[in-house]
């Protein structure tokens, strides 16, 4: 810990360009690597949740079904071709798709990297509370990924294949606006999922409480909104509802974080008030 201390300015920085190396190479090699096998991602991943036999519809239908719906619920076609009009298309979106597989498997490794750069400045009961938090972040990070994979991104490729505004008109979307709104769901999720870590955080260092969250609930609401408006490109009224949903859920579980964080908080320094007292009889 002396030698920490006794570290330098331009020492940081040195060791902070090592940390963001060593994650930016994590990254070039797993996008390498998925360039690689990017013709069995398409199919496999990237196209698949165009598929009326993707996992989420089947158990849409069988929901319906379950719940007297009949077939009200199941998906029979998805009628919309793909198409790359430009000359680069399919090159580029091989490489962004990549890029994105790349970022999302590295993720956790990327964290751990960047943590091990902020650790050391950490005070002894600092790290005590931030325990495990490569692990949450990652998680969440992980867990909003599928949530935006399994849910958000079939619904919306459902929703804007059937919309129609007249039979004149045929859906052929681009490849290239395929991929960037499947990859800008798919990440806007897992960032956003990082909602209870950030409250964690600014309850630890008193800028947030639960009171205060309370109090904003309604303005929240609105908050949230405006916020998968912003990640659903499509912006249609059923997809804003199932990114705002969690979105909202994830608003109520970092009130209790938050609630949880000030409890033990408090017991901390009641505890080192009484040792205080204590000391001085």
């Amino acid at each position: 810990m002396s030698e920490e201390k006794e570290m330098t300015f331009l020492d940081h920085l040195e060791e902070l360009r090592w940390h963001v190396i060593r994650a930016l190479l994590a990254v070039v090699i797993l996008t390498i690597v998925a360039f690689f096998n990017v013709e069995w991602i398409f199919t496999n991943i990237i196209f698949a949740p165009a598929s009326i036999d993707f996992p989420t519809f089947k158990y849409m239908c069988q929901l319906g079904q379950a719940i007297g719906m009949q077939d009200a619920l199941c998906v029979t076609e998805l009628p919309f071709k793909v198409q790359s009009r430009m000359m680069t298309g399919q090159f580029m979106m091989s490489i962004t798709a990549a890029f994105v597989i790349g970022l999302v498997v590295a993720f956790p490794y990327v964290v751990a990297e960047f943590w091990a750069f902020v650790r050391p400045g950490l005070e002894t009961k600092e790290r005590k509370f931030s325990k495990g938090a490569v692990l949450a972040i990652s998680f969440l990070f992980l867990l909003g990924v599928f949530f935006g994979y399994f849910l958000l991104c079939p619904m919306t490729i459902w929703f804007l294949a059937t919309y129609s505004i007249s039979d004149v008109i045929v859906n052929e979307f681009d490849i290239t606006s395929y991929v960037s709104t499947t990859s800008s769901l798919v990440l806007g999720c897992g960032i956003l999922f990082q909602f209870p870590v950030v409250i964690y955080f600014l309850t630890k260092v008193g800028m947030v409480t639960p009171q205060l969250m309370r109090h904003y609930r309604k303005h929240a609401i609105v908050g949230i909104l405006v916020v998968g408006a912003v990640i659903t490109p499509s912006a249609d009224p059923f997809s804003l509802t199932v990114i705002s949903l969690p979105l909202y859920l994830l608003f109520e579980i970092s009130i209790f974080t938050s609630a949880l964080v000030l409890r033990r908080k408090r017991k901390e320094e009641e505890a080192e008030l009484k040792k205080e007292q204590a000391h001085d009889k």
